[in-house]
């Protein structure tokens, strides 16, 4: 198993649809980056968050989550409290062969800033928007700019395809659509 490059990820992408729409090359002028990469995608944030709230003093709980916990806000720059979280999804679509794995690693412009973005691998066969977790660390507000880069995937190419995929244990985040909360 090892990271493919940019030929073999266009290729994919167009082939097989694995990331719709897909960017051919690095756009970067006056933006955070986004696009195909050397070794990857890098992924772009939609203009949809949730922010992490604490106006009903809801007590955050990953087998029963409220949704009190956090309000919707949509437009093009999403303002993070300091020391707080949001969720958001990306402008990409992806659908993952069933010999692959990806890993997500927060963009390093992001990073240097204190903010952490946080993505779980998309499994072999996994397909939908992926909903991203992003964490201001700082004690300032922060910025994030929709339809701009976020983080990069990286992806494995296994030389066996696994037994049982994402697909065929009926995922609970199989075809998300929107952003979504923790389930059990």
């Amino acid at each position: 198993m090892g990271v493919k490059p940019d030929h073999w990820i266009r290729k994919m992408a167009l082939e097989q649809r694995m990331i719709e729409p897909f960017t051919d090359g690095q756009v970067r002028d006056g933006v955070i980056s986004y696009g195909v990469s050397s070794y990857g995608y890098d992924i772009r944030v939609a203009d949809e968050f949730k922010i992490f709230t604490n106006v009903y003093s809801a007590v955050v709980d990953p087998k029963h989550f409220d949704a009190c916990s956090m309000v919707d806000f949509q437009g093009p720059v999403c303002v993070i409290p300091p020391n707080s979280f949001a969720l958001a999804r990306t402008v990409e679509y992806f659908r993952i062969p069933r010999k692959v794995l990806t890993v997500c690693l927060g963009k390093s412009t992001y990073a240097r800033c204190g903010i952490i973005v946080n993505v779980t691998p998309f499994e072999p066969e996994w397909e939908g928007y992926v909903t991203l977790e992003i964490s201001n660390t700082t004690p300032l507000p922060a910025r994030i700019y929709a339809n701009e880069g976020i983080a990069q995937v990286l992806f494995f190419e296994a030389d066996e395809e696994c037994l049982v995929s994402y697909a065929d244990k009926k995922g609970k985040y199989q075809h998300q659509q929107t952003i979504e909360l923790p389930k059990l």
